[in-house]
């Protein structure tokens, strides 16, 4: 079985049983046919991933590994906001004419600041830390630039990823962990993609820093799962699960910038159906 279909299933019970709804209430997203979007949610969702035993993918149903890395890749390696550099129209919703998403995700990631060590983004900024002052608690990024909310076209969902770096007994490498926040997610459409995405980032920052994957945490302060989805939901977690994927990074890289999706793989990975035709609140 893989770990990961177990955290899933029991989160998705976990919240359709014991959590709150916001029927009736003043929500602000709403489904393409302008009906308002309510949710089944709970607060402070914490899911743990040991990395160095198996990679997080789902097999009730599968997961577009090359698609979320693309995605990843774009926010972090490219640091783009304009959805012309993504592979995919996921993001077609909140882009305006030109295909920028506004001063939100990939915009932030290349915004310069000023350190001790000279100027630096904040990818660069972790990747320097990562390998020359490893142990420092302070490796972490932040997207929530509140000056900047009113400028981007969505807010950022998953918005801060904290690395922390520790050393097992009789072991010669470093280990990587990483704690990504998120302030809110919508649990069908994107849980396991976003947890695939930052699964792989970890394994590269890690390999091009010469270091071990560690553990994944994953904070939600609103996990929810959209009215409309909660049968998809219960079809999905009746599924038996499947053992979980081998994964794959081309040992050949040693540099963030030049990895791509290609440098990705999941080998063995079989998986129930996809769930089709998934409504998205916007």
């Amino acid at each position: 079985m893989s770990y990961a279909d177990k955290v899933f299933i029991e989160m998705c019970r976990d919240i359709i049983d014991n959590g709150t709804s916001t029927e009736g209430e003043k929500v602000r997203p709403v489904w393409e046919d302008g009906t308002s979007a309510y949710t089944i949610k709970k607060f402070g969702v914490v899911n743990r991933y040991d990395l160095s035993k198996e990679f997080p993918a789902l097999t009730l149903r599968r997961t577009g590994i090359k698609s979320c890395v693309d995605e990843m890749l774009w926010i972090w390696q490219k640091k783009s906001n304009n959805i012309h550099d993504l592979n995919s129209h996921i993001w077609d919703s909140w882009a305006d004419e030109d295909g920028s998403i506004g001063k939100a995700y990939g915009y932030q990631m290349q915004v310069k600041h000023q350190y001790k060590e000279g100027m630096m983004d904040q990818v660069d900024r972790v990747i320097y830390d990562l390998k020359n002052n490893p142990y420092s608690r302070r490796i972490m990024t932040n997207i929530y630039v509140h000056q900047d909310l009113h400028e981007m076209n969505l807010y950022p969902c998953a918005y801060s990823m904290t690395f922390n770096v520790t050393k097992e007994k009789d072991s010669d490498k470093l280990t990587l962990n990483g704690i990504l926040n998120q302030r809110s997610q919508d649990v069908l459409a994107a849980n396991n993609w976003n947890v695939c995405q930052y699964a792989v980032l970890l394994h590269m920052l890690a390999q091009v820093c010469d270091m071990k994957v560690g553990e994944f945490v994953h904070v939600i302060a609103d996990a929810h799962i959209y009215d409309r989805h909660i049968p998809m939901i219960e079809e999905l977690i009746k599924r038996e699960p499947l053992p979980a994927p081998k994964f794959w990074l081309n040992p050949e890289v040693k540099d963030f910038y030049e990895f791509t999706p290609d440098d990705v793989r999941l080998d063995g990975y079989e998986t129930h159906p996809q769930i089709k035709n998934i409504p998205i609140a916007v």
